[in-house]
């Protein structure tokens, strides 16, 4: 048919573009009602888009790429601002954009303030300084000092020295001036590609050197008092004896380093180490038991009752013994994150509002995050959030929400479905941190649910209110009942760890995860918990196949450590073997977890159809039909290749 005149002819063009810019504005359309429909839900992807690009600055090697992840943000953001701020859509990628962009600025920034000197190359000298802080590691047999080197002696600002434990009765208080002979050296990076790295926890913790004393530590002046946690530590170790003195002051002042490390296994294997590190559960009993005994103490007085806001009065005493019990405890941050994440709750109940939200969570998170950004890439604050985050999101569903809700009921079936529903909680946060615990430790505790069940309660319950009291009463002569309820009730925790970690197959190991399995599961698991609508259910997809992902990789058959000088070899019947048998604790456990492999690592030289002499190791190995035959220098001596051949 004709055009008339002064119309421009109809093409296949305009249809084709007519069709593509209706398909658009559908899909638009869609993802606005999807979002609205969500909308309580946004606020929680604040933190989540922040940690993303401070992820993203540490994944990424290259300056350029910092930049391109920062200038993609921007990009994001003016995306939303095209859309326009006042549709879901597009105030959703402005925060969003920005978000991610200021995540991957503040941990750039945080890394630049954090640089000082490093040491270059391994020294002996003499280290005259301040002493920053004393910890005392019983199962290292050693004191762990940090110490600030005069500027005389051209050293990095904070160096950290291990000194035998029987160099020192104790320890001076932070501020004291010592000298001490000590061979140092640049802060080491991982053992194995990939695995944990000290040289950047050393890097952003204002570290340049580590090392070990060679001789006495000589101290100047007299030795100043005791702090409060000196005393405290002191009063525990007068009632109680060995193991539980470890454990009362990991409750009390936060200090692990009294805690013998075969208990250390066993709380790791039985999945009840979380008890160790002061963190939620401690604040939150701390707190909690302050908040409730205030409020009893002014109900008692009607005067102070109806003069007084009790509510108000018992969340003041409760955040004020909350932030004691943290600075008790070293304000490490675990616990300053946990003490923050509390004093939210108590401001949000102050103002009437629900006491535990995903929005009180990310809010915390977020606080968190501006503030200590490289905490994300550390196992505690994974491990700490996404354990609240699934006890959360899993009481704020509906089904749950009406199991656990009070009713009209016998006592039995009252006390029934208190029990299930911890034994579900429980539940739901081994499987949130299994894929956190197989990819920093390659291993993951399988009865902690059910340990918990029991450890938790005994925990909060029993052993921290009878320490506390045990603590305040002794200053009376009145502490020893309270000192015996302690013991014999760390006693059980004790037992119950070894019973647990003793029991077949209660660790699963998995000896690699790859960085792509571990963000899809991170992401899928996020997905799913922090969405409403059917649109959850996509998580479960992304877990699935990051889980596939980690399982399916093969087991590695050679272990090579990143300096070169630590082998360790699978042999044919599954056993490993290291090259050389004089190798420190340190590098055979890291190269045990990466191997997957719950046992001691055997020498080379007793390994099946393996010869050895100083200088070198040969094993003969087969692996999918084929013969191998690996040779491994062990010695320093120049060896000619010739010769070898």
């Amino acid at each position: 048919m004709a055009s008339t005149a002064g119309e421009a002819p109809s093409t296949g063009f305009d249809a084709l573009q007519t069709r593509a810019m209706g398909y658009g504005q559908r899909i638009l359309q869609r993802l606005e009602n999807g979002l609205e429909a969500e909308r309580g839900q946004l606020p929680l992807w604040l933190p989540v888009l922040l940690g993303l690009g401070i992820a993203g600055w540490f994944v990424f090697p290259l300056r350029p790429m910092w930049w391109a992840l920062i200038l993609g943000g921007g990009s994001i953001a003016l995306l939303g601002v095209v859309l326009g701020p006042a549709r879901r859509l597009g105030l959703s990628l402005i925060l969003g954009g920005c978000a991610l962009a200021l995540g991957c600025g503040l941990i750039w920034i945080r890394a630049t303030q954090q640089a000082g000197p490093v040491l270059t190359r391994p020294q002996v000298t003499q280290v005259t300084g301040v002493l920053i802080s004393a910890q005392p590691l019983i199962a290292r047999d050693a004191w762990r000092l940090v110490v600030a080197p005069d500027a005389a002696l051209n050293l990095p600002r904070r160096v950290r020295i291990s000194v035998p434990i029987d160099a020192m009765d104790k320890a001076p208080m932070a501020g004291a001036r010592l000298s001490v002979k000590a061979r140092l050296a640049p802060p080491p990076g991982p053992v194995l590609p990939g695995g944990f790295d000290f040289r950047r926890q050393a890097w952003f913790g204002g570290l340049g050197a580590v090392g070990k004393a060679l001789g006495p530590v000589n101290w100047s002046g007299s030795r100043p008092a005791d702090g409060l946690r000196d005393r405290v530590n002191g009063r525990i170790a007068a009632h109680l004896p060995d193991p539980a003195r470890g454990i009362a002051m990991a409750l009390a002042t936060g200090d692990e380093g009294q805690i013998a490390e075969a208990d250390q296994d066993a709380m790791r294997a039985s999945g009840l180490a979380h008890l160790l590190s002061v963190s939620g559960l401690h604040i939150s009993a701390v707190m909690g038991a302050a908040f409730v005994l205030t409020r009893l103490l002014l109900a008692l007085s009607p005067a102070l009752a109806l003069r007084v806001p009790v509510l108000f009065a018992a969340g003041a005493v409760a955040a004020m013994t909350g932030i004691g019990y943290t600075l008790l405890t070293g304000a490490q941050v675990p616990t300053i994150r946990s003490c923050i994440a509390a004093l939210l709750i108590l401001i949000g109940m102050a103002l009437g509002r629900e006491a535990m939200t995903l929005r009180l969570v990310a809010a915390a998170a977020l606080a968190v995050l501006l503030v200590w950004p490289e905490a994300l890439m550390g196992p505690s604050f994974q491990l700490s959030f996404a354990a609240i985050t699934a006890i959360v999101a899993l009481h704020d569903s509906r089904s749950v929400q009406a199991w656990v809700a009070p009713r009209d009921e016998a006592w039995g079936h009252r006390l029934w479905r208190s029990l299930a529903g911890l034994l579900l909680t429980g539940i739901a946060v081994e499987v949130a941190l299994a894929p956190i615990a197989l990819f920093h430790f390659h291993k993951a505790g399988l009865y902690g649910a059910l340990a918990n069940l029991v450890a938790i309660p005994l925990t909060t319950f029993v052993i921290m209110p009878a320490e506390a009291l045990a603590l305040l009463l002794d200053v009376l002569g009145l502490g020893a009942p309270f000192w015996w309820i302690t013991g014999h009730g760390i006693a059980a925790l004790l037992w119950l760890a070894h019973q647990v970690a003793a029991l077949p197959g209660a660790v699963a190991v998995l000896p690699i995860m790859p960085m792509g399995a571990f963000a899809l599961m991170l992401c899928g698991g996020l997905w799913l918990l922090l969405w409403r609508t059917r649109v959850r259910v996509l998580g479960l997809a992304a877990l699935a196949a990051g889980m596939v992902w980690a399982l399916v990789l093969p087991a590695p058959d050679l272990l090579i450590t990143g300096d070169g000088r630590h082998v360790a070899v699978r042999d044919d019947h599954g056993g490993w073997a290291i090259l050389r048998p004089r190798a420190g604790g340190f590098v055979r456990q890291a190269l045990a977890e990466r191997a997957g492999y719950a046992a001691d690592l055997a020498d080379l030289d007793s390994a099946d159809r393996a010869h050895c002499s100083p200088d070198a190791c040969v094993i003969t190995l087969d692996r999918a039909g084929r013969s191998w035959t690996l040779l491994a220098i062990r010695s320093r001596d120049h060896l000619r290749w010739a010769d070898l051949v």
